[in-house]
């Protein structure tokens, strides 16, 4: 008895590629999956959706697990496609559109008379919200004032109150070193920044020299701390005794980078030594 043709196993559908995508004027940074059968490069203007609504991204590369760990609080979504030229030309006028939504909004807060200071607008690439970023020092009621800017611009609107470390993330340049601002190009987050670092890493202590545009310390120097810190533990503590090929003396200074020690000898001398050349501690 002939045998029938058995039908073939239903092929599986292939996931859909994902991407790290660079979005928003806080540069929020999330994984998205790309429509199927579609593929994006680096650096490539894409439209995507995200829980906020169609936005423009910059897409920065393919996905992986290790990568998304690496980000706090990754945004998600999907690419919806790669910025044509209509896209394009609507992302310049949203440029304008967003300075005279910029001035009108600083009108409104003057005519509220409300103690806050307009430090940037972002227009999502659909028009599905408006969210303005302001300063305060302390809290502000600004219902009245939706009001009236949802009224002025037939949007939703959302306001967000931020401080100077991410005012400088949104407009600040360049930097003293004459690179982009850390906090305006790769970081992701803000790390936290003590003054202790900047004596460990014996940085100079005049504010004017180790403060970032936005006022205070520079994250630069948490970029480093972790091997300072790693590397110090090596030393021997400053006010120890140690034994060198040099002779008996107390540790008074560390050059932690260069792993060498400031020591003072019984006889009075004063002498930089190798870390290497300690033989045992007291």
């Amino acid at each position: 008895m002939p045998q029938l043709p058995q039908n073939p196993e239903p092929s599986a559908t292939p996931a859909p590629a994902k991407y790290l995508v660079r979005h928003g004027v806080m540069r929020f940074v999330g994984e998205f999956d790309a429509p199927a059968g579609t593929s994006f490069r680096r650096g490539e203007v894409v439209i995507i959706r995200t829980d906020r609504g169609l936005e423009s991204g910059d897409l920065l590369c393919p996905s992986t697990p290790r990568a998304v760990a690496a980000i706090p609080e990754p945004t998600r979504g999907q690419i919806v496609r790669a910025a044509h030229a209509d896209d394009q030309t609507r992302l310049a006028d949203l440029k304008t559109i967003r300075k005279r939504e910029f001035a009108k909004g600083e009108e409104l807060i003057v005519q509220h008379r409300l103690a806050m200071q307009l430090v940037d607008v972002e227009h999502l690439f659909g028009g599905e919200r408006i969210v303005f970023y302001f300063l305060s020092e302390a809290r502000v009621d600004f219902r009245e004032l939706v009001k009236s800017m949802a009224r002025e611009f037939h949007a939703r609107i959302e306001l967000r109150q931020i401080g100077v470390r991410d005012e400088a993330k949104l407009l600040a340049d360049y930097g003293d070193c004459g690179k982009p601002v850390c906090c305006n190009s790769h970081m992701v987050v803000m790390p936290p920044v003590s003054m202790r670092m900047a004596k460990l890493q014996k940085s100079t202590l005049d504010p004017a020299k180790i403060s970032g545009r936005c006022g205070r310390l520079k994250c630069c120097l948490r970029f480093e701390q972790d091997i300072y810190e790693e590397f110090q533990a090596e030393l021997p503590p400053v006010g120890s005794r140690v034994v060198t090929q040099k002779g008996q003396g107390r540790v008074l200074a560390h050059e932690i980078l260069a792993r060498r020690l400031l020591i003072e000898f019984e006889d009075g001398r004063r002498l930089p030594v190798a870390a290497d050349e300690v033989l045992t501690r007291l």
